[in-house]
């Protein structure tokens, strides 16, 4: 028990780093990571991918909150943006979690590795909207918030790569785009973890110590740790090379997707 959690030590650790030095959620590393883990622990193939979003998102709802209040203090929270995408991403996250829970652990490794490549190109190549002039309306946000919310209880993540750059294509600065969708990280996480709660809780195979598909050893370790070492990567954003580093994680994103696609598509290890 000890020799695992300070395995998820280590994972939080590097999370946090990469969450912080990118700008991106943890949830692109935490996700592969536990899916191996969680294998590599015998734990059942038809929960591990489950078990692996499940937890990560856990995690999130601890890490977005001192994000949330470090973005709020310095001004960069649209709350008159962040209540409509709220709701919507209330309503997305639960639908999402619902739909994943249909999904094959398998079908839920396709995904996320075709996501994960799409993320490797963006990041590669530093694809980013245009900054827009016209500000959406509470409709518009509210679905933009289910689509988002959805797509990141599927994925596993906290939404900054979804949500940054739909706030820039529809008026927002990048700052205001960054400090909003780190306000809305949280109840995206909130509201998919507790649907992995509910939805996992009669899931066969979980092992001790779980709640739903959330498995708690690793959200402890994940959480405690990712929330310290993000302050870290913050500041080695400011002092390493961060254009290349970033091709290199676009790198390491583009092999697990394309790995996830050939075992899950092709039968491939």
């Amino acid at each position: 028990m000890i020799e695992t959690l300070i395995t998820y030590l280590v994972l939080g650790s590097v999370a946090g780093v990469v969450a912080g030095l990118f700008g991106i959620g943890g949830g692109l590393l935490i996700v592969p990571v536990l899916i191996f883990s969680f294998t590599a622990q015998a734990m059942p193939e038809a929960v591990v991918t489950h078990a692996a979003v499940a937890t990560s998102l856990a995690t999130i709802v601890v890490t977005s909150i001192s994000s949330v209040l470090a973005h709020n203090k310095r001004g960069a929270v649209r709350f008159d943006q962040f209540k409509p995408l709220a709701v919507g991403v209330a309503v997305g996250a639960m639908v999402g979690v619902w739909i994943a829970d249909q999904l094959t652990g398998d079908n839920l490794q396709i995904i996320f590795g075709i996501f994960a490549c799409m993320v490797a190109v963006q990041m590669a190549f530093d694809l980013k909207p245009r900054q827009g002039n016209s500000t959406p309306e509470n409709l518009e946000l509210g679905v933009a918030g289910s689509v988002i919310g959805g797509a990141s209880s599927i994925f596993g993540i906290g939404g900054g790569t979804l949500t940054v750059p739909y706030l820039t294509a529809r008026g927002s600065d990048m700052r205001e785009a960054v400090g909003t969708s780190a306000a809305v990280g949280l109840p995206i996480a909130l509201f998919s973890a507790l649907a992995y709660i509910w939805a996992g809780q009669d899931a066969a195979g979980m092992p001790a110590y779980s709640v739903g598909y959330i498995y708690l050893p690793a959200f402890v370790g994940i959480a405690i740790a990712s929330s310290q070492f993000a302050r870290v990567g913050a500041k080695l954003a400011h002092s390493l090379p961060q254009k290349h580093l970033k091709k290199i994680f676009a790198i390491f994103l583009m092999v697990i997707g394309v790995r996830f696609l050939l075992i899950n598509l092709m039968g491939l290890a």
